[in-house]
């Protein structure tokens, strides 16, 4: 019996970057952020310039790769990228200032370490977070069609990974080493039976259902004087 094979996965490309260069662009980052529906650990944000030539085989969607084959590949991105640097917001900011304003903090974080700085910024998704004075073109499924967000995207997971692994090891209950901080069922238990830890986001709508914990939650006003929904 004959079986067909899966469509393969449209490898990304430089059509954005070749387009931004047409523009007068000389210099252009990749951007993306891990960590942003997680109820502990950092946000974090990576931004990434592609290297010469063609990236190392098998670069695609990070959420797409198994951990393993993550951890292999950014291992052959980190000497081919030009440049790349991470920025990241810790749980205390995001409680303080709300998660847009910490996107655009931890985004900032990461272009201004990089060595030089770029002339655009390919951030992925619709909504530009990283503002002025960037100059930012939104790619939408940007780390699955475009090379230097994709690079930024599993070096990005990556790292944060590899940061909620060591936590893992002063909260073993938790999960984090394979959770990374998500709300998986061992990370639910953890916090029902012993409460967050200091690496977790004490504003967010989750303690609201841990009745021995829910006075811990930190109120955050935003702007328009209402209550944060996560």
């Amino acid at each position: 019996m004959s079986t067909s094979a899966e469509p393969a996965v449209p490898a990304p490309t430089f059509e954005v970057e070749e387009e931004l260069r047409a523009h007068g662009a000389r210099l252009i980052a990749g951007v993306d952020e891990v960590g942003r529906g997680a109820w502990a650990g950092p946000l974090l944000v990576c931004a990434a310039v592609a290297g010469v030539g063609s990236p190392p085989p098998g670069l695609t969607d990070s959420k797409r790769l198994t951990p393993k084959r993550r951890t292999d590949l950014a291992e052959r991105l980190r000497p081919w990228v030009a440049d790349h640097g991470f920025g990241w917001s810790e749980p205390a900011e995001i409680d303080e200032v709300g998660m847009t304003e910490a996107l655009r903090r931890a985004a900032h974080r990461a272009l201004g370490s990089l060595s030089t700085r770029p002339d655009a910024v390919i951030l992925d998704g619709k909504h530009d977070f990283i503002g002025r004075p960037w100059r930012v073109r939104t790619q939408v499924k940007g780390d699955l069609t475009c090379i230097s967000v994709a690079a930024a995207a599993i070096l990005a997971k990556v790292h944060r990974d590899a940061l909620m692994a060591d936590l893992a090891g002063d909260h073993p209950a938790y999960g984090f080493e394979s959770g990374v901080g998500y709300p998986s069922p061992v990370h639910r238990a953890a916090l029902a039976e012993h409460g967050p830890t200091a690496h977790h986001r004490m504003s967010w709508s989750y303690l609201d259902d841990l009745p021995k914990w829910s006075h811990l939650r930190k109120a955050r006003p935003v702007p328009d004087g209402q209550l944060p929904l996560l």
